[in-house]
């Protein structure tokens, strides 16, 4: 059986963004697409219906690209168990007011017990000093968060 990843939306935007001047976002894009071509078929992957609102904002184009890479990924339903989640994540102050959609990403992913949340947001998501609290939080409603990283970590050998 394969593990099981949340595909958060800063990975569509990295896949299908064009490449940056940035060299380390330009780094990061390029690991996102070797992910994407090598390592992807290695797991079962998730998306949200907030990943797919995130994803058609902004640029028309640029929406309808991130859109259709999307539409193979089976979508997992928003539950009320998620909303409670996220809301304790922000309420205990582990994540700021403002990062509510992560909070949600962060509630889904652990509400359905996917093994892996993959992300390039690294202030709020994949954040190890946030993922400690966040971790203590989900324990004491009876679940584990999963291992939130970016495609850096998930390349396999």
């Amino acid at each position: 059986m394969k593990e099981k990843v949340y595909i958060e939306t800063s990975i569509i935007s990295y896949l299908t963004s064009r490449l940056s001047r940035d060299l380390i976002v330009a780094a990061q894009q390029q690991v996102t697409q070797e992910w994407w071509e090598n390592r992807r078929s290695h797991f079962d992957l998730y998306v949200s219906q907030l990943v797919i609102q995130e994803a058609e904002k902004g640029d028309e184009e640029a929406a309808a690209e991130r859109i259709s890479t999307l539409e193979e990924i089976p979508v997992i339903e928003m539950r009320i168990e998620v909303l409670e989640l996220a809301e304790k994540f922000i309420s205990s102050r582990s994540l700021p007011k403002k990062a509510s959609d992560d909070a949600l990403h962060i509630a889904i992913s652990t509400i359905y017990g996917l093994d892996y949340l993959l992300t390039w947001n690294c202030k709020h998501i994949a954040n190890a000093e946030i993922q400690k609290k966040l971790a203590r939080i989900s324990l004491e409603e009876g679940y584990e968060i999963p291992i939130i990283c970016t495609p850096y970590e998930l390349m396999g050998e």
